[in-house]
């Protein structure tokens, strides 16, 4: 179809191209079928995961951390309407296969299985001159590095009036997976003690989730100060910046058993999306506790098998085992009542053509969390 048709909307977007590099060009996107809502991002987060994108089979309209607002609604939509403000979650529960039956939503066999034939079209074709005409996927079924994104209607969560897109984006990805990592999966209880190996993102909010839980003691890990700094804010009791020289880790281990009555924690999150800091978790948990790999590192990893004695769980969570329904509506009260915070959790914001310069900050630690700033400034 044509832009010119009323019904397509042309508008900018991030597209990686499957080498390593990115183009801001046009992209022209269908309206919504049945089901589906079409949506104008305002804001879009970035992390390592959008990074990693640059190499995955393109075109690809990059993003996966989103809010904007409803531009219009297919048939059987009903729980939106255009001009609500939205919230877009990656991992899309279909409600209806074995996972999302088992209260698994995070793991719906739709998202994460075979495409089927509701899904086989792109619905974004390229609208600029390198790949004009071309279908072009959409990351994690959203990209939200573009102006405006299609999905499926059970990606978008309304956000109340109060909340606006920026801050509120990384609610849908970095905000979820570090707090619903504690508290849906690791069940981080009153007293407890947690440890943190890395505070970016996921990790900054894997503190606030154990502040949340009640975790009497949450021991921040990081090489850079910082970092440190930002995790004491946000309620980590202990700080520790691990030495250039410690290089079998012996030294940090000691440092945090010995913040941990000798015996480990009870929780150990690795945050970091080193692969080999992947099974460092281990050697920080207690005996019987859980060890936890939240960042979604990929890679080869090593570990004796004699870091899991003794009955030790080793978990390697999807996106905090999030629920939209239930944990989106718990994250807004939080964030509304001050229980959780959100808004300095962004430490830089950019225009969408400045996405070279936010993966450049992040890669070097000097953003805890950065926000594209999608919609053009009137």
């Amino acid at each position: 179809m044509s832009v010119n048709s009323p019904d397509i909307l042309a508008g900018r977007a991030a597209i990686a191209d499957g080498a390593g590099g990115f183009v801001i060009d046009t992209i022209e996107v269908d309206p919504p079928g049945p089901g589906e809502v079409r949506v104008a991002v305002a804001a879009a987060g970035v992390c390592h995961t959008d990074h990693a994108s640059l190499r995955w089979p393109g075109p690809l309209v990059m993003g996966h951390e989103g809010a904007g607002v409803v531009e219009s609604v297919g048939s059987g939509v009903s729980h939106l309407r255009a001009g609500q403000p939205v919230l877009l979650n990656w991992a899309i529960p279909c409600g209806d296969c074995f996972q999302c039956g088992r209260g698994m939503q995070s793991l719906c066999e739709r998202t994460h299985g075979p495409r089927d034939a509701a899904d086989a079209s792109s619905r974004a074709h390229a609208g600029g001159t390198r790949w004009q005409g071309w279908p072009i996927e959409r990351s994690f079924h959203l990209g939200t590095f573009a102006e405006w994104t299609l999905v499926r209607a059970e990606a978008a969560t309304p956000l109340p009036e109060a909340l606006p897109p920026d801050p509120a984006c990384i609610l849908g990805c970095a905000v979820m997976t570090g707090v619903g990592s504690v508290l849906n999966i690791a069940r981080v209880a009153p007293g407890d003690s947690v440890a943190v190996l890395g505070c970016g993102g996921v990790g900054l909010n894997v503190v606030q989730g154990a502040r949340l839980a009640g975790a009497s003691k949450i021991i921040a890990i990081d090489r850079v100060a910082e970092r440190l700094k930002r995790a004491r804010k946000l309620g980590a009791t202990h700080v520790l910046q691990p030495q250039a020289n410690d290089t079998g880790h012996a030294g940090l281990i000691a440092q945090v058993r010995a913040m941990a009555d000798g015996r480990g924690v009870d929780h150990a999150f690795e945050a970091t999306g080193v692969p080999a800091l992947a099974f460092l978790p281990l050697r920080l948990a207690r005996n019987g506790g859980n060890a936890l790999q939240v960042s979604g590192a990929h890679g080869a990893g090593n570990v004796e098998l004699t870091d899991f004695f003794w009955n030790k769980r080793y978990l390697a969570p999807l996106y905090g085992g999030c629920v939209p329904s239930r944990d989106f509506p718990r994250l807004f009260d939080w964030v509304g009542n001050g229980s959780l915070e959100l808004a300095s959790l962004v430490s830089h914001r950019y225009p969408l053509e400045a996405l070279g310069d936010a993966f450049a900050d992040m890669l070097a630690g000097r953003s805890a969390k950065g926000v594209l700033r999608i919609a053009r400034e009137d």
